[in-house]
């Protein structure tokens, strides 16, 4: 995490909450040229673009109060995560559990036949243990989540 992100993330998570949606996570890159700062949001049935459009407003005094660039200008962009988001946190796993996940690991897995990158059901997470409980061809897996490079809901058509 970086300073921006970090101070970011203090001053908009309760304003959010109070609008009864959730702080997903909070991005500062450029994009087109131009330095942006990216909000994601989520709340239970998904967001809209009223939801962004309430957020952005609720954030953006506080935002300039705080002055997270020191005077450098940068654009403000609030989204929902989107269908393909990888999971991240607790609430993110648990919200997923009994669907089908697509997962990627740094490095090959012997145990289901060395493979890094694979399709398997969600079965549970530990945050205590930061462990994930998956079903992978009815074999269950655990797997550390520092193994893993990647773990989002699979989009299936």
């Amino acid at each position: 995490m970086s300073k921006i992100t970090d101070s970011v993330k203090i001053t908009v998570e309760p304003i959010i909450q109070n609008l009864g949606m959730e702080l997903v996570d909070v991005e500062f890159k450029k994009l087109y040229g131009q330095d942006t700062l990216i909000v994601y949001i989520d709340k239970d049935g998904g967001v809209c673009l009223d939801d962004c459009e309430a957020v952005h407003n609720a954030i953006d005094g506080p935002l300039d109060e705080l002055d997270p660039t020191l005077g450098k200008p940068y654009n403000l962009n609030v989204s929902s995560p989107g269908i393909d988001r990888p999971l991240k946190s607790a609430r993110d796993f648990n919200k997923k559990i009994g669907l089908e996940v697509e997962v990627s690991l740094f490095k090959p897995l012997a145990e289901i036949g060395k493979i890094k990158k694979f399709n398997a059901k969600l079965i549970g997470y530990d945050e205590a243990t930061s462990i994930v409980q998956l079903e992978y061809k009815t074999k269950p897996i655990k797997l550390n989540i520092k193994d893993v490079a990647l773990i989002r809901e699979a989009i299936i058509f």
